[in-house]
This record gives C-alpha cells, sequence and structure tokens, in this order.
C-alpha cells in the first residue's frame, strides 16, 4: 500500500464525539514510550503527523488520523504510566476498554511491545483482555534497531513462549524500526488486505454516508 495521504481528524475522551464508524479502524496501543508516536509517523511518512515526547503518559486521548481518505490509524493513550493517579489511569482503562470493546469499525488491534525488553506483565495482561474479549490483535515489536537482530528475536520468542500458556496460537508478528523502517511495508501490507474486505456495520449510517 502506499500512503498518498495523512491528516489528523480529532482528538476525543468521549465515545460519543468519535467520528462515524463508516471506514477501517486501526488501534496502536502501547506501554507508555513503547516509540507508537514514532511508529505512526513512520507508517505514514508524515514527520510529527503524531507528536512524540520524552514524557511517558503524554497521550491521553483517542486521536484519530485518516489515512488515503479511506481508513483510519487510531492513536490510544499508553498504559503502565506509573506517575498517572490511580483515579486517571482507571479513566483512562474504561475509556480504552470501551472503545475497544464496542467500536464497531475497529479492525485490528497493533499491541505494540519495546522488543528490547523480556515480556512484561502489563503487556501480556493486555493481549490477555483482547483474547477473552475476542478481539483480533497483532504483535508489533517496537525499536529493534536499539539492539542486535538476534537479541530482538531472542526477547520475540520468550513474549510468545509466554503467550501459549493462554493462547492456542500466537498472532502475526511485525518487527518494526521507526529509524530503519523496517516492518512498515509488511503492516502497510497486511493492513491493506483487511481494508479490501471491509464492509460497513449494517447498524450504522445511510448509503450516502457509506459513500
Amino acid at each position: 500500500m502506499i500512503v498518498k495521504s495523512a491528516e489528523f481528524i480529532c482528538s476525543n475522551t468521549q465515545i460519543s464525539k468519535l467520528p462515524p464508524p463508516v471506514k477501517p479502524e486501526y488501534a496502536f496501543i502501547g506501554r507508555s514510550n513503547v516509540g507508537k508516536s514514532s511508529l505512526i509517523n513512520m507508517l505514514t511518512a508524515k514527520k510529527g503527523l503524531a507528536k512524540t515526547s520524552q514524557t511517558p503518559g503524554k497521550t491521553q486521548l483517542i486521536n484519530h488520523f485518516l489515512i488515503n481518505d479511506s481508513w483510519y490509524i487510531v492513536d490510544l493513550p499508553g498504559y503502565g504510566y506509573a506517575r498517572a493517579s490511580k483515579s486517571k489511569k482507571a479513566d483512562w482503562d474504561k475509556f480504552i476498554h470501551t472503545y475497544l470493546d464496542k467500536r464497531e469499525s475497529l479492525q485490528c488491534v497493533m499491541a505494540l511491545i519495546d522488543s528490547r525488553l523480556e515480556p512484561q506483565k502489563n503487556d501480556l495482561e493486555f493481549c490477555n483482555w483482547l483474547g477473552e474479549k475476542g478481539l483480533p490483535f497483532v504483535l508489533v515489536f517496537t525499536k529493534a534497531d536499539k539492539q542486535s537482530s538476534v537479541k530482538t528475536d531472542q526477547n520475540v520468542a520468550k513474549f510468545k513462549k509466554a503467550l501459549l500458556d493462554t493462547f492456542d496460537e500466537v498472532p502475526d508478528i511485525f518487527k518494526t524500526s521507526s529509524e530503519t523502517h523496517d516492518g512498515r511495508d509488511e503492516i502497510l501490507g497486511f493492513i491493506g488486505g483487511i481494508n479490501q474486505a471491509f464492509v460497513v456495520p449494517t447498524t450504522f449510517g445511510s448509503p450516502l454516508e457509506r459513500g
């Protein structure tokens, strides 16, 4: 897939104010500071589209980016940021989980994992929650350029092994680098394939709105 256009559409803290669910959406989520914004900018080839920050927990909204006027990248708040208050974390969790569980046009959750780390408890818990809800997801290992490919492969293998304690099989895996653009073509190709089969939810929208 060639990305011809990418534009920020809106930020929200209310599910009711999200764009109409008439285009396929792909939710990007991971631990705070996993490199989510950098990955989104790399995929869209638009530096600065998603705001990057050295401060973990910066993204506190659901951000929609329209790609090629036909599908959305959805940037979700990171999880696991210790300095956020318990009440704030509870609000984020409810907000995120409601979006993921109820959004009609969500096609796949891109679960971002820092490839430099051994399996982390909150990453595994999140993947298990997705599995319990029956939500389709893939694993996107970030920052692969920050270490040897051997070390990346070792951490990916450890994560797969940990997931197999609760899953019959592991979902698709992408190893990425925002610096070298590794994984870009693979992820865009994966999304393109799903987009071809997308059907507007029958519970929403008139033919004109679906156009």
